[in-house]
């Protein structure tokens, strides 16, 4: 996992582990539920965000999105 997928993983609430991976610091299945809405939310806006920003660019969105969150085509 990136360093930003984290850094949203962590401001949503989880804990994210030696490997990256995320888990939700939860004592209920509502409250692990909720974590993760909040960190998918998250994840929607800022792409949401980065369409928005580069909508008059000459290269796709969706290119712009993968590089923001340093993800290969």
């Amino acid at each position: 996992m990136n360093k930003r997928i984290r850094l949203l993983a962590q401001e949503a609430g989880m804990y994210v582990d030696l490997n990256g991976a995320p888990w939700p610091r939860c004592m209920s299945a509502e409250e692990c539920e909720l974590a993760y809405a909040k960190f998918a939310d998250m994840i929607v806006r800022e792409c949401a965000d980065i369409a928005t920003m580069n909508q008059f660019q000459w290269d796709s969105a969706g290119g712009y999105v993968l590089k923001h969150f340093g993800v290969d085509k």
